[in-house]
Order: structure tokens, then sequence, then C-alpha cells
């Protein structure tokens, strides 16, 4: 059993649907990141940097229960795990693992700034919508490139690149990109989208969504809630 500490955003997403594709058997348990659930004491235990999603699988290494944090490590775990989505060949595991590495370091971060300069900033920034804008359509095209050789990102194979990248391409149009734009992205977006598993990973919390755009989550996301030393 994986108990599954999570809300419902692009990283939650990418956890919650390894989690239907692989099969395995978890409990979900809510984070309200706009209520402030995640400087809890408890869940900072296994999740120092305050953020989501973490997990605990009771069965891990050696047979002991074992906490995670970071969506990445918590896909490549999970992987490894259930022997699944993240290949054995070296080539082809690295080649999975460092497109892994490209969600991880520049889709999220980048495109979740210029997400933030379009939807939440307090006052338009026009600097900053075009400083991430632009960069978001570079990483798009990146992607539109690399999906112009191959099935999935990866390869030919469906894998853990894919899982977390997909999340983050579902607010393209707040993050000042028109996916259309990117036909090689679309037809891999469209693709995925229709998975099963994955449909079945946005419903996970779905009905705890809440609008983060209040004051007290506008606080708790962005505000000097956020820095306090803990």
């Amino acid at each position: 059993m994986i108990d599954l500490y999570t809300w419902t955003t692009p990283n939650g997403h990418k956890v919650h649907i390894m989690l239907e594709e692989i099969g395995a058997e978890y409990t979900a348990h809510p984070i309200n990141i706009g209520k402030g659930d995640q400087f809890g004491e408890d869940f900072l235990k296994i999740s120092p940097n305050n953020k989501i999603p973490a997990i605990v699988d009771s069965d891990g290494p050696n047979g002991k229960p074992y906490s995670l944090f970071e969506s990445g490590a918590i896909l490549m775990y999970l992987a490894d795990k259930s022997d699944r989505l993240l290949p054995k060949d070296p080539v082809k595991r690295y080649d999975a693992i460092q497109w892994l590495m490209f969600q991880m370091g520049g889709i999220g971060p980048l495109l979740g700034q210029a997400h933030h300069f379009n939807k939440y900033a307090p006052e338009k920034i026009e600097y900053a919508v075009k400083r991430y804008g632009n960069e978001a359509n570079r990483l798009y095209g990146v992607l539109d490139r690399r999906l112009g050789q191959t099935k999935f990102l990866a390869g030919n194979d469906y894998s853990i690149a894919d899982i977390a990248t997909w999340p983050w391409l579902r607010s393209a149009e707040t993050q000042g990109v028109n996916i259309d734009d990117y036909p090689n992205v679309r037809r891999w977006f469209e693709m995925i989208g229709d998975r099963e598993n994955v449909k079945k990973g946005l419903q996970v919390l779905a009905d705890h969504e809440s609008d983060l755009t209040d004051e007290e989550a506008f606080e708790n996301m962005f505000g000097s809630r956020q820095y306090e030393r803990r």
C-alpha cells in the first residue's frame, strides 16, 4: 500500500497517473496547498521542502516503510518497483531519464513561471510575461522537434518522461503558447490524453480543487508563509 500526499497540480497529476498506469494500490491524502497544509509538521517529515507530491510506501526497500518526495524521484522509484515505464536497456533507460530531467529542470519551472506571471501575478509585468512566454515557446519547440522524430519523448515506447511532461502542457494558453503552432506536440498530447489511466489520474482528488487566487491561497502559495524558516 502506498500513501500518496498530493494536490491537483501538474506535479501531483504526474504521480496520480503513474500509480494508475502501474496498477498500484494507494490511498490519496489531500494536501490543500491553498490552505497551507504543506506547512504542517507531519507533512514536513516526509516532504522537507514543503512541496507536493510525496509518498510513503509501506513495503519499501528491504520490506520497510519508505518515504519519498520530489515527483521525478517518485516516478523513477515507482518505475523500478513495478519494472514498468523505465527501460532496463542502458541507452533506452537514459533516453527516458534525460527527457524526465528536461521536464524537471525546464518544462516544469519555466512553464510554471509563464503561468504565474500570466495568471497569478498581482500586477502585469510586461518583461516577465514576455521573458517566460518566449521561453515557454522555445521549450514547446524543443518538444515539437523531438516528437517529429519519435512517437514518444524517449523513443518508441511510452515512459515516465511522457507522464512527467504531459500534465504541464494542459495550460498552454496561460503559458502564452498556442499549441496548434506545435503539431507534433498536439499529436502527442492528444494521444497521451486518450489513455484511460491518464483520465483516471486526473480524477484523483478532482472534487477537492479550489480557487488558488483568493487572498489566503495567494499568501500560502506565493506570499510570506512560503518563506518562513521551518
